[in-house]
């Protein structure tokens, strides 16, 4: 299947990702997004007229979230685009783009603004009436913490799904932590040169808005909550399961953010790319879902998906990135395709710097597309996992004139 889609280099973005009750919890999660589109057509003289569809992902409710995308739209001084509102929880950067690509086939839309939000702080407290209760006392959650800790199918926590993939594939703590301290070494070369690898799709510094988003608050030099560490620091962790094997350090952090990017078709990506030189097509996207309660397996067979549909096997790729809220996610990506862990995840992943959910594979993916323009081209691979078992993969090639 050929996919008649691309990303315009460099007409994508970040914000930084702030863990989660810091620098950026006083923030609407679609009003701050709204807030940087607009900064970012802005700062490319892009004219509203440029798109015909907007796609927004966003898996934590925020005040007023009903009116989704057409509000984020208006927002964004974009006020006659409109389009959908997706969630699919961690894997949600992919279904956005999938979700683009597919209206483009439809004939639906010629360039689609994809914009992935979220705020893990303050996440809502809900209340659902059940008049027919006992009592008719209601239904009560809340949404980022009650979700993490349990899935209403098998009523596992997240981190036991690590346990339950470590256990079947003999992985140990310490082989945990040797990732660890790759992917924070290979983080520190996004940072290097004043975080030159960052600034080619990150605003640095990054002024962040006072909740009204009428003038700056601060700045930023880049992400927060990034925690430094060593064999001896990571040595003297304890797991947090009884029993267990995965420490605080073998998983990521909820954290705060956006990211965005543009799909189009390839006759019009040279309108928007940063050097036309440069073109990143998308060759093929997958999913899966896999036994309950091993959620990091999952990434494998989504991978093998977006492959098939690209007619590419994992020895055709030259650069991985993935979603890894756990250590074991790579290691058993890596046993399994044979993909070496060491070239998995250059320059970060959201094991080091967080876990926003719909923005996290997304700036992967923009990550992964500056690592190979860096090449000089090449084919890369991006799998994520997501809450459910479940995950979402894409393949890119990224071609440099």
């Amino acid at each position: 299947m050929s996919i008649q889609a691309e990303i315009p280099y460099g007409a994508y973005w970040s914000t930084p990702f702030c863990k989660w009750q810091s620098d950026f919890q006083h923030l609407h999660a679609i009003r701050f997004a709204a807030h940087v589109v607009r900064e970012e057509a802005a700062a490319r003289a892009w004219p509203a007229c440029a798109f015909d569809l907007a796609v927004l992902g966003t898996t934590i409710p925020q005040a007023q979230c009903f009116y989704g995308t057409p509000w984020l739209t208006a927002l964004a001084g974009l006020g006659g685009l409109s389009g959908p509102m997706v969630a699919q929880a961690c894997a949600t950067g992919v279904r956005a783009i999938a979700t683009a690509v597919g209206e483009l086939a439809l004939g639906q839309a010629q360039t689609a603004l994809v914009v992935t939000a979220d705020r893990t702080s303050n996440g809502a407290h809900l209340y659902y009436p059940e008049p027919t209760g006992m009592g008719g006392t209601g239904v009560h959650e809340n949404w980022v913490l009650d979700n993490f800790s349990c899935d209403p199918v098998g009523g596992n926590s997240m981190i036991q799904t690590a346990e339950n993939v470590a256990a079947r594939h003999g992985i140990s703590t310490a082989e945990q932590h040797e990732v660890v301290l790759q992917r924070y070494a290979q983080y520190q070369d996004a940072l290097a040169a004043d975080h030159a690898f960052q600034r080619r799709y990150m605003r640095l510094p990054f002024a962040v808005p006072r909740p009204r988003f009428d003038r700056p608050a601060g700045s930023l030099a880049g992400d927060v909550g990034v925690t430094a560490t060593s064999a001896e620091a990571l040595a003297a962790l304890r797991p947090v399961v009884a029993g267990g094997t995965v420490t605080f350090a073998g998983q990521t952090h909820p954290a705060d953010g956006n990211a965005g990017l543009v799909v189009t078709t390839p006759a019009r990506a040279r309108e928007f790319a940063r050097d036309d030189n440069v073109r990143v097509r998308l060759l093929g996207c997958g999913q899966a879902r896999v036994e309950q309660a091993y959620m990091p397996e999952a990434v494998i067979p989504a991978a093998a998906s977006a492959l098939g549909m690209a007619g590419l096997g994992i020895g055709d790729i030259e650069a991985v990135k993935t979603h890894n809220p756990f250590a074991v996610n790579d290691i058993v990506f890596a046993r399994e395709t044979g993909f070496p862990l060491a070239r998995m995840n250059n320059y970060g992943c959201s094991l080091i710097w967080g876990h926003p959910q719909a923005p996290t594979g997304t700036r992967a993916i923009i990550e992964l597309i500056e690592e190979l323009a860096e090449r000089g081209g090449g084919r890369g691979l991006f799998s994520g996992c997501a809450a459910g078992d479940t995950a979402m993969a894409l393949v890119v090639a990224v071609d440099v004139a």
